[in-house]
């Protein structure tokens, strides 16, 4: 990668460091989300020495716990293996990479922690630690960091934009100011570019280096391929073949109207009690969102809805893009065709910023009387529905939940669309690319 892209991580570590009482810190994520090179950007800025043991790459290092895990004896076995490490009191930060292939590297944070000499980060694929093994291990001696594909101010960033934009944007949100029609435009550009790209690394920083979409594909696909790789590799006690089922059947169900995963569609016989955990499995790994149908549209929402009924999203919407078949390519990356697919891209987008911003998803749906919403969140006050439309129309699920007297919890709703900053006294109108700002929107 040749361009160092400014990531949230970035404040994050750097705040970290500053904590006196700073603990070991996890930083979690889906595999190839750029967890590494943050990580080692931040360390040769702010230590003198930077220990970095990564446990694929270099699995004699797995050794260095034989003798125990307390401090002295662990960086020991570190110096016998590799003699040229430095480890300076107070001035080191040692970085355990690939730690799913060595989780019992997680006791010794406890030791690390202790000691207080020596600052430690591990990190690894979600989708091959065990993170029950590993809570057991270190509990109470470690700090956790879940990182995610790069959201779309992060993209903002790549762009050349700054923090204060992202400030005004919010700015106009709770002002209620729509936007000039060249920030529509160009930010619509920037989102659409946004969607097709999603938000790995190495294919934002390809499109930045190249300033077009050259090789885009390419990379996505090998992804995909990466990730179906390590459901094979890690997907221990499990039926594997089920798992890539349902993975690989993500954008069919996506495909069709409803968008609601089905196991019973997806092989011949197939049951939900044979494919228990399957969903699951993709959801820890960092892999999909998984949105829940709720019961009833009424707070709370945990508890409030059926597990058995769920749509599932890639959290990442590049990974969607470049899982569909050729022909729909160029329609995408030349023509800018997103309204169709059913709308799936527009509502995958907006489940993974939501779920970026920390949301859980929830969408709801009722025969009779006919309403179907795509997503609700609540803040302190209640619960807000969200619409997404990928054409522009009428609104008649939000008006009934808005008017209907029957729904105490939902006092305005938001809808998402090719729409400017509005509000008519019902619901509040954004356009997509607003999406990843709707937490702090909510929380003023």
């Amino acid at each position: 990668m040749s361009q160092l892209l400014k990531r949230k991580i970035d404040s994050y570590l750097a705040e970290w460091k500053t904590n006196p009482n700073r603990k070991p810190l996890i930083v979690k994520g889906a595999r190839q989300i750029g967890k590494t090179v943050s990580i080692e950007a931040f360390a040769k800025s702010n230590y003198k020495s930077f220990v970095e043991i990564n446990f694929v790459e270099e699995p004699k290092y797995k050794r260095i716990f034989e003798d125990g895990y307390g401090v002295v004896a662990v960086l020991k076995n570190i110096s016998i293996l590799n003699p040229s490490f430095d480890f300076i009191p107070n001035n080191t930060l040692i970085f355990f990479d690939e730690l799913q292939a060595c989780p019992d590297c997680a006791t010794a944070l406890k030791f690390f922690k202790l000691d207080g000499h020596y600052d430690v980060i591990c990190s690894g694929s979600l989708m091959g630690i065990n993170y029950k093994e590993i809570e057991s291990n270190s509990v109470g001696y470690k700090e956790d960091f879940e990182m995610s594909s790069m959201d779309f101010e992060e993209f903002l960033w790549a762009k050349g934009y700054d923090e204060n934009f992202s400030d005004s944007l919010l700015r106009r949100m709770l002002d209620v100011e729509p936007l000039s029609s060249i920030e529509m435009d160009v930010l619509f550009n920037h989102f659409r570019d946004y969607m097709i790209l999603g938000g790995m690394p190495e294919v934002v920083a390809g499109y930045i280096n190249s300033g077009n979409f050259s090789g885009s594909l390419k990379l996505q696909r090998q992804l995909l391929k990466d990730y179906e790789e390590d459901i094979t590799k890690y997907a221990e006690g499990m039926d594997k073949a089920k798992i890539k089922n349902v993975y690989n059947n993500i954008p069919v169900f996506l495909a069709r109207e409803s968008k609601r995963f089905q196991i019973s569609k997806i092989a011949k016989n197939a049951r939900n009690r044979d494919y228990i955990g399957c969903v699951d499995w993709l959801d820890d790994a960092g892999i999909v969102c998984i949105c829940y149908c709720l019961d009833n549209v009424e707070l709370p929402l945990k508890g409030n809805y059926n597990s058995s009924l769920y749509k599932l999203y890639f959290r990442d919407t590049g990974l969607l893009v470049a899982s569909l078949e050729d022909e729909a390519q160029d329609d995408l990356r030349v023509n800018r065709n997103f309204g169709t697919y059913n709308g799936a891209l527009y509502e995958n987008i907006v489940a993974d910023m939501l779920t970026k911003q920390g949301y859980p998803l929830y969408y709801y749906k009722q025969d009779n009387p006919a309403i179907e919403m795509d997503f609700f969140v609540r803040n302190a006050k209640g619960l807000i529905p969200i619409e997404v439309k990928a054409k522009d129309g009428a609104t008649p699920s939000l008006n009934k939940l808005l008017m209907d007297g029957k729904y105490d919890d939902i006092t305005f709703g938001i809808k998402l669309g090719h729409k400017n900053i509005g509000f008519n006294g019902k619901f509040y109108t954004f356009p997509y690319f607003l999406t990843f700002l709707i937490r702090k929107f909510l929380s003023v």
